[in-house]
């Protein structure tokens, strides 16, 4: 018997072994472990793509999704949550913010808007903490003129306009900017002016002052004001012809 037939009949007898492992009903009807395994695997499979499938309450829901999170104010109305539960997590969540940094009561009433919380848990949890101080507009105001105009040389002008962006009332907003007076803010300006102008030593004339008064533009300065700095800012360095800009451009 030659090599050839003893490889052909070993390959007969290797296919043979392969075709009688496969499991009977391959190709036909399913047999009970079989079909049970391909049922999970189809089920799985339509998990996997998102299909739908039958919802205890009736309905139809998304395989594999959430349920959104209900509100403070759903779980109140539902009855899964007490006014008292409610006013205690509100308190906490408060804690919290103010812990990270001070806020204005409008800014807390609209981080605890933007979490469910209704009106009626949010305002008495906020008069109590008004009345213990860890609410305080007038002081929240006075400091943030105060750090804002020192270590970012604001002006007034733009003080007031983040005063309000942050729910400071007009007269609690007059009484914080009454600590930035006219000469405050010329120094503050012009301190600007210099260190915008050292930056661009060696450039242009034209262009430094242009730069240098956009620059003090976006701190809230009038144009009037800015350029009178930036002119004495230029005199003070020797730059040639400071004064052909005594208060805006030819």
């Amino acid at each position: 018997m030659t090599t050839d037939a003893l490889g052909g009949r070993g390959v007969g007898k290797r296919r043979g072994r392969r075709q009688g492992a496969r499991p009977q009903g391959w190709g036909g009807a399913r047999e009970d472990g079989a079909g049970l395994a391909e049922d999970g695997a189809g089920d799985a499979g339509l998990a996997a793509a998102g299909e739908t499938e039958d919802d205890p309450s009736g309905g139809r829901r998304r395989s594999g999704t959430r349920q959104p999170r209900r509100t403070v104010a759903e779980r109140l109305e539902s009855g899964d949550l007490s006014l008292e539960d409610a006013a205690e997590k509100a308190r906490e969540t408060l804690l919290r913010i103010l812990t990270a940094a001070p806020k204005s009561r409008a800014e807390l009433e609209q981080s605890l808007a933007r979490k469910g919380y209704p009106e009626a848990v949010v305002a008495p949890v906020l008069d109590r903490f008004d009345e213990v101080g860890l609410v305080d507009d007038a002081a929240y105001a006075d400091m943030l003129v105060r750090t804002r105009h020192a270590e970012r040389g604001l002006s007034r002008r733009a003080l007031a306009m983040e005063l309000r962006r942050r729910g400071i009332d007009e007269e609690t907003a007059a009484d914080a900017l009454e600590q930035v007076d006219g000469d405050d803010e010329h120094e503050a300006a012009l301190a600007l002016a210099r260190k915008h102008v050292a930056r661009t030593r060696g450039l242009d004339r034209d262009v430094r002052v242009r730069r240098a008064v956009g620059a003090l533009g976006r701190k809230g300065y009038a144009p009037g004001v800015s350029f009178g700095v930036v002119r004495d800012a230029l005199s003070e360095e020797g730059a040639d012809d400071a004064d052909d800009y005594p208060g805006g451009f030819d």
